[in-house]
C-alpha cells in the first residue's frame, strides 16, 4: 500500500460500491475530480445516488468491469479472492486494496480526527461534523450511516479537517494515522474474529500507539477495560466524562448519547473551538439513518428503526424508548446478527431483550457467516422466557408484519432492531 500515490491516480472501481463506507469514499474520490465506477450484486438507493452524481454503476459483477485504464481497484473484506473482478484486477496487474486501506490513503494526509470504539461511533462521528460545520471549519466527513441533515454518509470539505468512523473489525482501524482519537467505549465485539476482551483490547492499544506526535486520546479514562490500553502511552489523553452534561438538550434521548456529546465537546474544547457554539450545534443534532430513527406510525403507535445488535446497543435503545415514552407498553421486534455474536452473548442477548414490555424474535441474519455454532433464535426466544414471559419467535418477516399489525395498538411503541434487512419492515409497517 505504501507504494500507491493517491494523488496520482485518476481512475478508480470500487467492486461492492453500494457498502456504506464503499459508497462514502467513492464520493470523496469523486469529489477529488477522480473517474470513478463500481458495481454491485444488487442496484438500491445508493447506487442510483452515486449514478446520479457521476459515478459509472454496474449492476453486474463480470471481467468486462475491470478495464486496462483502471489505476487502483478498492473492494470490501466479503469479496473472495475468486470475485471475477478480482481476478481480473489480478490479471491486469491493477493495485488492490481493501475498503480501509483506501481511507487510509485518502485520509491520513489530513488532520484526522477518528472515532472508534465498541459503541457510538457513527453518532459520535455525525456529531462532530455538525460542530464543525457549525464552526465554519469545513470539515472532511466519512461517517457510516446516513446523516439525518443532509441525507449523505460523506462531505466534502476544503479545510485541514477530517473526521472518520473507524472500524475495529479485524483491525482495520489501523490504517488509519490520527491526530485526534475519540474511543468512545470499548468490549468484547466482532466475536468471529475475536477470541476474547483482551484480543480487543490489544487491537485498541496499537492504534492508540499509532496517534500522531503532539496528538490526543478522548476517552472515558475511568472505563475498566479501556484504562489498560492507556498506560505508559506518550500521548495527551483526555477524559471526555469531564464535559458530561445529563441536562444537555438533545433530539436524541439516553445517556449512551449524552456520552457520545460530551466526547464531541471534548474535541470542539480541545480544537479551541467555541464550546457554547458546539452544545448549540448539538441540540439541533438531528440524528443519523437507523439510529433511533422514527419512521411514522402504525396503527397510531410510533414505529422507531434503529441498528442495535449487540446486548449493550439494545439495552441504550430500550432506556431510549423508556425515556420518550415512560407510560406506553415498549414492543421489540429482533433480528439477531451473525450466528457467532448470538451464540456468544446469548445470556446477555436475553437480559438485554427482557427489558423490554413484548419481544418478536426473527431468524437470524447470517450476514458472512455459516452457522458453525447450531444457535437459533427460537432457543434465544426460549431463554428470553427466563426473563420475560411476553416473547414469541416469528420464522419470516411477512409473518411479523402481520403479527405486528394485528397487536400494536396506540397505547404502544415499537422498535424494529437489528443489523440485517430487517430495517425494510419498519419502512412496511409505516407505509
Amino acid at each position: 500500500m505504501s507504494r500507491i500515490h493517491i494523488d496520482k491516480i485518476n481512475r478508480i472501481h470500487f467492486i461492492g460500491i453500494g457498502g456504506i463506507g464503499m459508497s462514502a469514499l467513492a464520493r470523496h474520490f469523486l469529489s477529488e475530480k477522480k473517474q470513478v465506477s463500481g458495481s454491485d450484486r444488487s442496484l438500491t438507493l445508493i447506487t442510483e445516488a452515486l449514478n446520479s452524481e457521476g459515478v459509472q454503476i454496474f449492476g453486474e459483477q463480470t471481467e468486462e468491469n475491470i478495464s486496462k485504464d483502471i489505476e487502483l481497484v478498492v473492494y470490501t473484506e466479503a469479496m473472495s479472492p475468486d470475485h471475477p473482478e478480482m481476478k481480473a484486477a489480478k490479471k491486469l496487474k491493477v493495485p488492490m486494496v481493501n475498503y480501509f486501506e483506501a481511507l487510509g490513503l485518502a485520509m491520513n494526509p489530513y488532520y484526522l480526527i477518528a472515532v472508534a470504539g465498541t459503541h457510538g461511533k457513527t453518532t459520535t462521528t455525525a456529531m462532530l461534523a455538525d460542530i464543525f460545520e457549525a464552526a465554519e471549519k469545513d470539515p472532511t466527513v466519512v461517517v457510516g450511516s446516513l446523516r439525518a441533515k443532509t441525507k449523505s454518509n460523506y462531505r466534502a470539505g476544503k479545510s485541514k479537517y477530517a473526521i472518520v468512523e473507524a472500524c475495529e473489525y479485524k483491525r482495520d482501524f489501523l490504517h488509519l494515522k490520527p491526530d485526534v482519537l475519540i474511543i468512545t467505549n470499548l468490549e468484547h465485539e466482532h466475536v468471529d474474529y475475536y477470541k476474547d476482551l483482551a484480543d480487543v483490547q490489544s487491537a485498541f492499544r496499537e492504534l492508540a500507539s499509532q496517534v500522531n506526535e503532539g496528538g490526543v486520546i478522548i476517552t472515558d479514562t475511568a472505563n475498566p477495560n479501556i484504562a489498560p490500553i492507556l498506560s505508559e502511552l506518550e500521548v495527551e489523553v483526555i477524559n471526555y466524562q469531564d464535559l458530561l452534561d445529563l441536562s444537555l438538550p438533545l433530539k436524541q434521548p439516553g445517556l449512551h448519547n449524552r456520552q457520545n456529546a460530551a466526547a464531541a465537546l471534548s474535541v470542539a474544547k480541545y480544537e479551541k473551538l467555541s464550546v457554547d457554539e458546539a452544545r448549540e450545534a448539538l441540540g439541533q443534532f438531528a440524528g443519523t439513518w437507523r439510529r433511533f430513527e422514527y419512521k411514522g406510525t402504525c396503527n397510531n403507535a410510533p414505529v422507531y428503526d434503529d441498528y442495535a445488535h449487540h446486548p449493550t446497543e439494545i439495552r441504550a435503545t430500550i432506556d431510549s424508548a423508556r425515556e420518550l415514552y415512560p407510560d406506553r407498553r415498549l414492543i421489540i421486534l429482533f433480528q439477531p446478527h451473525t450466528y457467532t455474536r448470538t451464540a456468544s452473548l446469548f445470556d446477555d442477548f436475553a437480559r438485554a431483550l427482557g427489558l423490554a414490555d413484548q419481544v418478536f424474535i426473527l431468524p437470524i441474519y447470517a450476514a458472512r457467516e455459516e452457522n458453525t455454532t447450531g444457535v437459533t433464535s427460537r432457543e434465544l426466544s426460549v431463554k428470553v422466557i427466563e426473563h420475560n414471559p411476553n416473547v414469541a419467535y416469528l420464522d419470516s418477516t411477512e409473518s411479523a408484519e402481520s403479527t405486528l399489525q394485528s397487536t400494536i395498538t396506540d397505547q404502544d411503541v415499537l422498535v424494529v432492531m437489528g443489523a440485517g434487512d430487517v430495517s425494510l419492515l419498519a419502512g412496511k409497517l409505516t407505509q
